[in-house]
C-alpha cells in the first residue's frame, strides 16, 4: 500500500509541473519570437547525428521516453531543458538542430540549436571527438543568419535575432575532459587560472554574439562535476553502492567557475549595449536532487539508468547495456547526463527563477 501510494503521489506531483509549466507561458513569461542555442550536450538535439564523431545518441536506448521512442541524437532518454522552456514559452514543442538537412523555413524563424554533445568553449576538448566547438557554433549562426535573411527578409530577420532567447550551456567538457582526465592544460593552468581562460572564452563568444545583433541571452552555470557517476567512478577504489560518493574538490570547482560566472554575467550587463543576460544556476537544482531524492521520486543518483550506470554513455550506451526499468527513478540517465525526469525539475527552475528576470 506505501509502495502504490508513492507512486501514486510522485505521478501527480509530475502532471501537477506539466500542467505548471505549460499554464506559466500564458502571461508571467517574457516573449521571444525564437530561441537560438550553444552549447554542449546538454543542450544538443541533434547536430552530432550530421558529423562524423562518435559522440552519438541517436540510437537505442537513447529517447526512450521520447515522443515516439525515437532516438533524436539527444543524450537523455527524452527531452532536454530547451525543448521544455520553449514549450512552455509557447515557441514551439521541440527545438531542432540547425545540421538537420530537412530543416524548414518555419523552423528557421522560430529557432535552432547549434550545440554540439562533447563540446567545450578550449578548442582543445574537441580535438578527440571531432565535434563542434562552441566557437565554431557561430560559424554555423552566421550561416542561420543568412538563410534568415532569404526566408523573412534582413530587418524581420534582424528583429528575431535581437528579440530572440539566446541559450549558452557549456564548459562542463572543457574540465572533465580537458583538465581533469587529459594533462596538456593542467601542464599550462591552475584550475583557478584555466576558469579564467575558459570564462575568457565566452566573454568573447557573447561579445561576438552581441556584434551580430542578439540582446538577450541566459547563460547556464556548469554542474556539480563531482556528482556524475562518471567521476564517482573514477575516483572510487571499488565500485559498491556504499563507496559512491561525490567527489568534493570537483564540486568545488565548480562552485568557483559559477561564481566567477556569475560576476562575470553582471559585468556584461552593466556594459549595456541595450543587452540583458541572466545567469542561470544549474548546481543547486542538481544538488538538492543528490542531496534530497526522495523529493522527486528519485531511488538512485549515483548511478546512471543505462548498463550498470558507472561508465556507459553516447557509443558504450546500446543495446548490449540495457536500461533500467524505470527511468523516472534515477537522476541521471547514463554516466554523464540527467533523464528526463531531472530536466523537467531544472526547466522549472528557469521558469521559476530565470525567465522572469527579463521583464524586470
Amino acid at each position: 500500500m506505501a509502495s502504490s501510494s508513492f507512486s501514486f503521489s510522485f505521478s501527480f506531483s509530475f502532471f501537477f509541473l506539466v500542467v505548471f509549466l505549460h499554464s506559466c507561458s500564458a502571461s508571467a513569461m517574457p516573449k521571444f519570437p525564437a530561441i537560438l542555442v550553444f552549447g554542449d550536450s546538454t543542450v544538443d538535439t541533434g547536430n552530432n547525428n550530421f558529423i562524423s564523431t562518435p559522440f552519438k545518441g541517436n540510437h537505442y536506448p537513447y529517447g526512450r521516453e521520447f515522443p515516439g521512442q525515437i532516438s533524436t541524437g539527444r543524450f537523455s532518454d527524452g527531452k532536454l531543458v530547451p525543448d521544455i522552456v520553449t514549450s512552455a514559452l509557447g515557441i514551439k514543442e521541440l527545438v531542432p538542430p540547425f545540421l538537420h538537412p530537412s530543416l524548414s523555413d518555419e523552423e528557421l524563424r522560430t529557432g535552432v540549436s547549434f550545440a554540439s554533445a562533447g563540446s567545450g568553449f578550449d578548442k582543445l576538448t574537441t580535438i578527440a571527438s571531432r565535434v563542434i566547438p562552441v566557437p565554431q557554433q557561430l560559424l554555423y549562426f552566421v550561416e542561420y543568419i543568412k538563410r534568415l535573411n532569404k526566408v523573412v527578409g534582413e530587418q524581420d530577420a534582424q528583429k528575431i535575432v535581437s528579440g530572440a532567447l539566446v541559450v549558452i550551456s557549456a564548459g562542463s567538457n572543457d574540465f572533465l575532459l580537458n583538465y581533469y582526465d587529459l594533462p596538456t592544460r593542467k601542464q599550462q593552468f591552475d584550475v583557478a587560472g584555466y576558469e579564467d581562460f575558459i570564462l575568457g572564452k565566452l566573454q568573447d563568444l557573447i561579445q561576438k554574439l552581441l556584434d551580430m545583433g542578439c540582446r538577450k541571452f541566459l547563460v547556464a552555470g556548469v554542474p556539480p562535476f563531482g556528482c556524475l557517476p562518471i567521476q564517482i567512478t573514477a575516483q572510487s577504489i571499488n565500485i559498491t553502492d556504499s563507496s559512491r560518493v561525490c567527489v568534493e574538490e570537483e564540486n568545488e570547482d565548480a562552485r568557483l567557475y559559477n561564481s566567477k560566472l556569475m560576476r562575470l554575467v553582471k559585468q556584461l550587463q552593466e556594459s549595456g549595449q541595450g543587452s540583458k543576460l541572466v545567469y542561470l544556476n544549474i548546481y543547486d537544482p542538481l544538488m538538492d536532487m543528490v542531496n534530497h531524492p526522495q523529493k522527486y521520486g528519485f531511488v538512485e543518483t549515483k548511478k546512471g539508468c543505462c548498463g550498470s550506470g558507472l561508465l556507459e554513455s553516447g557509443p558504450l550506451c546500446n543495446r548490449l547495456t540495457p536500461p533500467c526499468a524505470n527511468a523516472s527513478q534515477y537522476l541521471f540517465w547514463d554516466s554523464i547526463h540527467p533523464g528526463e525526469v531531472a530536466y523537467r525539475v531544472i526547466s522549472q527552475f528557469v521558469v521559476d527563477n530565470a525567465l522572469p528576470r527579463f521583464l524586470s
